[in-house]
């Protein structure tokens, strides 16, 4: 377990160093050191999210489950209500044809991404609350998908159908996890997926996306610009990069090259050899995140696990498929890396759980009997460990 805690903080301080420096690189010539300032700001406080989450017995956040949940939804439906109205400097603006932040007098913060973690840990207390049920249909489906349908639907009318996708697919696998059968989680998917699907049929700027992804070529000048111009960004950095600072396409040609883009700035200075090193970290972090599952002393906590592991892993993916162009654009922020505070807390008040997890993990001991004995001279394997 020592090896799995510390190769998780080593891969997860290595992002964020990376995520600083290039921070810095990627916006000194726009706003010198803004953002590397307030990065470094959230960061602090992302630690000490951390360090108190690590610190605490991780069955508090079961404890807590309902009422961050309620928090989570109710912040999610205050968003969408307040619209162009101000409390005490307090707005939700819309930016991009969404409204997914509070703003407070500069600050932003996005209510979806407490909302991530909320449902994570409601779904992991339901699923250890109720185990022997779960796999019939009743406690199993009916009511999960109801506690599912409030986060996710807030969520999408925001409109955000990147984080939508992402949870959806994160309660799926802990219900899977927690003991639903197949049988009765596919009708719900095949409804989900429908309902996407007629969603983006009547939602012309997310069809335009779709267009573009499937044709980039033809849409480089228009919607498919900023996917376009972040391929060449790739394309142009080769094995080893164009060095630290010397990137081009960060000179206005990639829009969001701070934030949801970064990884494409990455590759462009520092090479494929580093982008293949943060995708391994990523790959690194989750099977950290399995193994602490794996060996977490009850339900809660292995549910609670797998759900951060996923989480994490899966907005990762996402995020470089997008910048890949291996999926269509969903404006997912690269975990620990790419600019922003809320995305930044949460992440690290997720690695934080994850240690707790890991800290009260069951020990794992060979007993007398499983050793070789010389004077039987039966052999046993000494590797069949067993849970204390």
């Amino acid at each position: 377990m020592k090896v799995a805690v510390t190769t998780l903080a080593f891969c997860v301080a290595s992002l964020l160093a990376l995520g600083l420096v290039m921070l810095y690189s990627s916006s000194m010539t726009q706003v010198g050191a803004h953002y590397l300032m307030m990065q470094l700001i959230w960061c602090v406080f992302g630690f000490g999210l951390c360090v108190t989450a690590a610190s605490l017995d991780y069955q508090l956040f079961k404890k807590c489950a309902w009422p961050l949940y309620g928090l989570a939804a109710f912040l999610l439906l205050l968003v969408i209500l307040m619209g162009h109205h101000h409390v005490a400097g307090l707005s939700a603006p819309k930016i991009n044809g969404a409204r997914r932040w509070f703003d407070f007098h500069g600050v932003r913060f996005q209510p979806s991404e407490l909302g991530k973690l909320a449902l994570i840990t409601a779904l992991a207390w339901y699923g250890d609350r109720f185990q022997r049920r779960m796999p019939t249909f009743r406690w199993g489906i009916l009511v999960p998908v109801g506690i599912i349908a409030v986060i996710l639907g807030l969520v999408f009318v925001e409109p955000d159908r990147g984080t939508t996708i992402l949870l959806a697919t994160v309660s799926g696998s802990i219900l899977l996890l927690a003991g639903v059968q197949w049988r009765f989680i596919v009708p719900p998917v095949i409804l989900a997926v429908a309902g996407l699907v007629v969603s983006i049929l009547h939602d012309p700027m997310r069809m335009k996306r779709i267009f573009s992804w499937l044709d980039l070529e033809q849409n480089k000048d228009g919607v498919g610009y900023q996917a376009y111009q972040a391929m060449i960004a790739l394309g142009s950095g080769g094995w080893t990069g164009l060095g630290l600072g010397n990137g081009r396409q960060k000179l206005g040609f990639v829009p969001e090259h701070h934030t949801d883009f970064i990884f494409s700035i990455i590759g462009e200075e520092l090479g494929l050899v580093a982008t293949l090193l943060v995708v391994l970290a990523f790959v690194v972090i989750a099977i950290c995140g399995i193994y602490i599952a794996l060996h977490a002393r009850d339900r809660f906590g292995t549910l609670l696990a797998t759900g951060i592991t996923l989480l994490i892993s899966l907005q990762a993916a996402i995020n470089i498929g997008v910048v890949t162009s291996a999926l269509p654009n969903k404006g997912l922020p690269l975990p620990f890396i790419s600019y922003g505070g809320s995305n930044l807390l949460a992440m690290l008040t997720c690695v934080g759980i994850l240690l707790s997890v890991a800290r009260q993990a069951v020990p794992v001991t060979i007993s007398a009997s499983e050793l070789v004995s010389s004077d039987s001279g039966v052999k046993k394997n000494p590797f069949a460990a067993k849970a204390a």
